[in-house]
């Protein structure tokens, strides 16, 4: 058996944007694992209503936040990006072989993401929507003018702004 300290965990999404509820279970992988490998899927796609940001500035808003909770760099947390691919299990494995080791947990709440991990023997770690935040949400809100600063960390509210994001998901920037 693995001590929980030596652990890869991985915690794949879109992250579009990054939001509270990704925030709560990157906590609750700090207290887990040893090392936190964050993948950022759909890098190839940005500049959409649904995909506003890129992948980099998806990372920005993640370290900033991570290093406004003293995740980093208290924490071994690495970024990996992933475009999207034809199949899932083709996917799977090059997030793993782009998190570069071995990965003990993969942390997700996607059944669609869960299934090739499944697949490939991963031991997978099912997390749970926050009631009331979801990244649909937080991008629904800006588009309508509500009040979405309050469903993601402050840092990556401040980057959002810093980058005519609201625009961007009004489908104007």
């Amino acid at each position: 058996m693995i001590m929980a300290n030596k652990f890869t965990c991985l915690f794949p999404g879109r992250f579009q944007p990054f939001h509270n509820g990704h925030m709560l279970v990157v906590k609750g992988m700090a207290k887990l694992c040893g090392k936190l490998v964050v993948a950022i899927g759909s890098s190839d796609k940005s500049g959409t209503p649904e995909n506003p940001f890129t992948a980099e500035e998806r990372r920005d808003m993640i370290q900033r936040a991570l290093q406004g909770e003293d995740i980093i760099p208290a924490f071994d947390v690495t970024f990996i990006m992933v475009p999207d691919m034809d199949s899932d299990e083709a996917w799977a494995k090059a997030v793993l072989e782009a998190a570069g080791g071995e990965v003990h947990q993969v942390w997700t709440g996607n059944p669609a993401t869960k299934a090739p991990f499944l697949a490939l023997g991963k031991e997978v770690k099912d997390i749970k929507e926050v009631p009331g935040v979801s990244a649909t949400g937080v991008r629904a809100k800006m588009k309508e003018g509500g009040d979405w600063k309050a469903k993601v960390p402050d840092e990556v509210a401040a980057t959002i702004s810093a980058l005519n994001g609201v625009e961007r998901v009004k489908g104007n920037g």
